[in-house]
Order: C-alpha cells, then sequence, then structure tokens
C-alpha cells in the first residue's frame, strides 16, 4: 500500500511539473516592424464629372451633395427650346414631302400605264420615275434629319459615368449650360487612403506593406488595417506619395484625415503572449521564474505584435530581459 501511495505521488509530481513546463515561456528577442505614425487623407480613385451633352436650360436637378447614384442613372434633363421648334418644322416637312411622294408614286403608275398602251413615250416614264425617286428620297432625308433632333433631343437628360457618391453640384436648375459642362462632380466608390510619407522613412515604404489606421478615429475603437498599393517615384516638398487600399471604405467621408502608421524598418524587440501579462491596479506585471522562484516583476507594455506562432503576441518595452522564463498567471 505504501509503495501504491509512493508511486501516485509520483505520478502527481511529474504531472504537474509537465503541466508547469507547458504553461511557461522563455523570453526571447525577435525582429520586428518599427513603425512610424504619418497622416493620411481619404480619396476617391477618381472624381469624374457628369457633363451636360447639348446647351441649354437645366430644367430639373435631383440630385445633391453626398447621394450616391448609380452608373448610367439620370441626374438633371437639360432642355433646348431650338430643338421642339426645330421638331415642329421637320414635322411639317416631312407631311409635305410625304405628299409629293403620293403624288409621283400615283403620276409614276398612270404614265406606265398609258406607255404600256403606246399612249406616251416611254421617256415620260423614265421622267416620273425619276421624280419618284427624288421625293422618296427627300423623304428619307428629312426623316433622319427629324432623327438627329430627337436624338439631341434625349440627350438632355445629363447621365451619372460611374457609380459614386456627388460630392458637389455645379449648376442649380434654371442654369444655363453648353454642350460639355460639368453639372455635378462624382467621387468613384473606390476611396483609396493617399499617405504622404517624409523621405527619411520612405525608403523602408514597398508596395504590398501593410498599415494599421489608428482606432481613435473610429466610434468602436477599433483599428483597421490595409495594404500600400502604390508608392509614386517622386517626391514633394520632402515628402513621398504612397496611395493604400483599406477595409470599409465606406465608413470614411472624402477628405478625412486619419492616423496611420507604416513600417520604418526593422528592429529588435521582446513579444511575449498577452496571456502573461497581469495587470494590478493600473500597472502591468509578468510572473518571473528564477533560481526555482516565482516573483512578479512591473513591466512596460508595447502595442499589439501579433504572429503565426503568437497570435496574441504584445511587445515588452521594459522589465524582462532575453533568457527569463515567464511563468502564465
Amino acid at each position: 500500500m505504501r509503495h501504491r501511495m509512493t508511486f501516485g505521488l509520483t505520478a502527481m509530481m511529474m504531472v504537474a511539473a509537465t503541466s508547469a513546463q507547458a504553461e511557461s515561456v522563455t523570453v526571447a528577442q525577435r525582429s520586428v516592424a518599427d513603425e512610424k505614425a504619418v497622416f493620411a487623407t481619404v480619396e476617391s480613385t477618381s472624381v469624374v464629372p457628369a457633363r451636360s451633352r447639348i446647351g441649354g436650360t437645366i430644367i430639373d436637378l435631383d440630385v445633391r451633395e453626398g447621394d450616391a447614384v448609380t452608373q448610367g442613372q439620370r441626374i438633371a434633363t437639360v432642355a433646348d427650346d431650338k430643338l421642339a421648334l426645330q421638331l415642329k418644322s421637320l414635322d411639317a416637312q416631312i407631311r409635305a414631302l410625304q405628299a409629293q411622294a403620293s403624288q409621283a408614286q400615283i403620276d409614276f403608275t398612270r404614265v406606265e400605264g398609258l406607255v404600256e398602251r403606246g399612249t406616251l413615250p416611254r421617256v415620260k416614264l423614265d421622267e416620273v420615275r425619276t421624280a419618284l425617286n427624288v421625293a422618296e428620297n427627300g423623304l428619307r432625308a428629312k426623316t433622319a434629319e427629324r432623327a438627329v433632333i430627337q436624338q439631341q433631343t434625349e440627350e438632355g437628360q445629363v447621365l451619372a459615368p460611374a457609380a459614386g457618391r456627388v460630392l458637389r453640384r455645379q449648376a442649380v436648375a434654371g442654369s444655363v449650360v453648353l454642350p460639355g459642362d460639368p453639372v455635378v462632380m462624382i467621387a468613384q466608390q473606390d476611396f483609396k487612403l493617399r499617405l504622404r510619407v517624409p523621405e527619411r522613412h520612405a525608403r523602408f515604404l514597398k508596395a504590398g506593406d501593410g498599415i494599421r489606421i489608428d482606432g481613435e478615429a473610429f466610434a468602436d475603437g477599433k483599428m483597421r488595417t490595409g495594404t500600400v498599393d502604390l508608392v509614386y517615384p517622386q517626391i514633394e516638398d520632402g515628402r513621398v506619395i504612397a496611395d493604400a487600399r483599406f477595409d470599409n471604405p465606406r465608413e470614411y467621408f472624402v477628405g478625412d484625415r486619419l492616423r496611420v502608421w507604416i513600417s520604418g524598418g526593422d528592429r529588435t524587440s521582446f513579444v511575449v503572449p498577452a496571456s502573461y501579462v497581469l495587470t494590478r491596479f493600473g500597472i502591468d506585471y509578468v510572473q518571473l521564474k528564477r533560481n526555482g522562484t516565482i516573483a512578479n516583476v512591473p513591466v512596460q507594455r508595447g502595442r499589439p505584435l501579433p504572429s503565426a506562432e503568437q497570435p496574441d503576441g504584445i511587445e515588452i518595452l521594459s522589465g524582462v530581459r532575453a533568457g527569463d522564463e515567464l511563468v502564465r498567471p
């Protein structure tokens, strides 16, 4: 019985030792991105104008600043009174030409019968056939001319050239516009972040780098992420311009200024799992195991640095050194 108790106690001690070993981690230095804070502006990928295709007066304008529009949506209507008058004139001319063509057809039929009976020479048939062709072709020309005026009338509808949001209106109802004049300016919905990076940090910036958007700009306080899409090869006023794609672009307004963290090179740091850091009365501690004893050591917490090995990794700025063994609290 005593041997069984001794064996059971030894097994429990081995399990406890294994569990304690599994719940500890050794502090080691690792290379992390040295992030720098810069300001970025939310901008549209492109701002396109919705233009009037004809000259005239705007009789209605259906959108205002901030409205969302789809491609091909009618935005405004431009009317020109002269087009209506031209349509009336062409309608009258077409009716006159229809009457002439009908009379020419009657004359051709009558002369054709007389020529077949030998009453009239064949030269007369050629004359009335020519008159009929002239009348029919004149009717076709006027009909085509009327179709052109009708198309111009339909082009009085100002359509959205792309989907997006209305930035500003360039005219109001009652304004007189010429062909090609912009009526509204539309920002395409595909927003981007325009970064202006000091040139001393720009050499570390490249397409594909990740960025972090400070969570202080949002109501929920959560940070957003993005990716550098393009770095422009020109320095303006000591800064390099770069564009970045980012999460949830519909949450922003065009022109928003946001604080963004970018990579400014690499540096070494201590990264430990966040579960090993204990906060008491506003002070962060870790349990440090030295010479078989465990002591609470205050540390200075840094920013989160998640990775594949440590999804909840957090940077420790001071309080530990390489080789220290931490125990989970």
